[in-house]
């Protein structure tokens, strides 16, 4: 598990520090000011590479002195470690002592120790890191030639369906895929995997009822594969035909189950037991994901995969109603807010105390979304212009907005006739002579 992470010179922020809760990280932030730079970091520090969202080839540095420490614990020990970018050779050189070439039998033990991490990047792939499993080569940028193995899997949106192919020639399949697996399983009457996929996916839909059943179809004449059928709230469909929410919601459910499966083979065949760590790092948690989907999707998560493993969240979004749907599930003591913000325009990184917001509006105008009111621009303008009037201040009113008749007149256009608002305006605009 992920207990710190320090970025110094590393993308937009001089510095960014983060002390991680053991269960659920929220990171809120505008745009551009490094969400996805925090996950591909956290990435880096738990698996020892870079995600496909770099090519696999890492972030490069603007400003010299770049480096990344963290933080790690595994089985109850921690463990600091520290990398700098060499703009020399152009890549990541890792702590002294870190190289394989030179890895003591105890540091490969702890190695072997690390978290499972599967990572849902915003791209719609899905990165996966078992250390007990031999995976991807680590490829370095500008022409290098490969460090050495990792445990790494790279997957694009299309291998976490068709499967994955490693090797340079794509001759070593690792991965069958969803359609294959998930149809192979069907077929085998009290497959346990099936059986926890299709629990993990119920839970996961949450209001949106989709349910995974054993049926299969052939769908594509010149595609010999039998589909998976899921029934939902308006029949059943295969899942060639699902929408794009519940196509993330499948490949997460199914790398997570795929990946807990093969590292339980994996550690029986090398006698060791499994590792009892989940690190699940989640990139835009609401991503096409349907208002009812992301008022469940984190409780859900949570609740689903806390049972066989210790699970570790880290997850940014923009959406107001994924912070709503966690308030009554968040724990202070085990989960925390996190906020990039801009401050005399530097990027900025701080952990934000808790509070409950209560509603989705009441999220939107905190200090984590930052609007001044949850209307369209053009309203939020029209209001301080009314209210400026209201309380005299002359020089507060726009040259297009400098009457009373004018106010009122772009209120009609831009606000709704239920608004909250318009008792309070209504009232001043009439004892000031004007007529609705």
């Amino acid at each position: 598990m992920l207990e710190s992470l320090h970025l110094k010179n590393v993308g937009p922020a001089p510095e960014m520090k983060m002390d991680l809760a053991p269960r659920l990280n929220l990171i809120t932030g505008d745009n551009g000011l490094g969400k996805t730079l925090l996950l591909d970091s956290a990435w880096w520090a738990l698996t020892r590479t870079w995600p496909l969202t770099w090519g696999g080839r890492g972030i490069v540095p603007a400003r010299e002195d770049a480096a990344v420490d963290w933080s790690e614990r595994r089985r109850d020990v921690s463990r600091t470690s520290r990398s700098r970018f060499d703009f020399g050779s152009s890549q990541w050189k890792r702590t002294e002592g870190d190289d394989p070439s030179t890895r003591t039998a105890k540091r490969e033990e702890s190695r072997l120790d690390g978290s499972l991490v599967v990572y849902v990047r915003v791209d719609g792939g899905i990165s996966v890191h078992d250390p007990v499993r031999v995976g991807e080569e680590f490829r370095l940028p500008f022409g290098h030639a490969a460090w050495g193995r990792s445990s790494a899997y790279q997957f694009r949106e299309p291998d976490i369906w068709d499967g994955l192919e490693l090797g340079p020639d794509k001759t070593s399949r690792v991965c069958e895929g969803l359609v294959r697996d998930v149809s192979r399983w069907a077929g085998q009457a009290g497959n346990a995997d099936f059986d926890q996929l299709a629990t993990l996916v119920e839970q996961l839909a949450g209001q949106e009822q989709f349910r995974l059943t054993r049926k299969v179809e052939r769908v594509y004449v010149d595609d010999a594969r039998d589909f998976p059928i899921v029934a939902g709230p308006a029949g059943e469909l295969p899942v060639a035909h699902a929408p794009a929410g519940l196509r993330r919601v499948l490949g997460l459910a199914y790398l997570v189950v795929w990946a807990w499966r093969e590292h339980k083979i994996a550690a029986a065949l090398k006698k060791r037991p499994p590792n009892t760590s989940l690190v699940l790092l989640i990139d835009e948690v609401e991503s096409h994901l349907h208002p009812k989907w992301q008022r469940t999707i984190l409780p859900s998560i949570l609740r689903a995969l806390s049972n066989e493993v210790q699970l570790q969240v880290v997850a940014t979004t923009h959406s107001p109603l994924v912070l709503a749907s966690v308030e009554p599930v968040f724990d202070v003591d085990t989960d925390k807010l996190f906020l990039l913000e801009l401050e005399d325009h530097v990027v900025a990184l701080h952990e934000k105390p808790w509070a409950m917001q209560g509603d989705v509006i009441n999220w939107l105008v905190s200090e984590s979304f930052g609007l001044q009111q949850a209307r369209s621009i053009e309203a939020e303008r029209a209001i301080e212009a009314a209210e400026a009037w209201m309380r005299g201040d002359a020089a507060a009113l726009p040259a297009t907005l400098s009457t009373k008749e004018a106010i009122h007149a772009e209120l009609q256009r831009v606000i709704a006739g239920h608004d909250p608002f318009w008792p309070r305006w209504i009232v001043q605009y009439e004892k000031a002579g004007g007529h609705p």
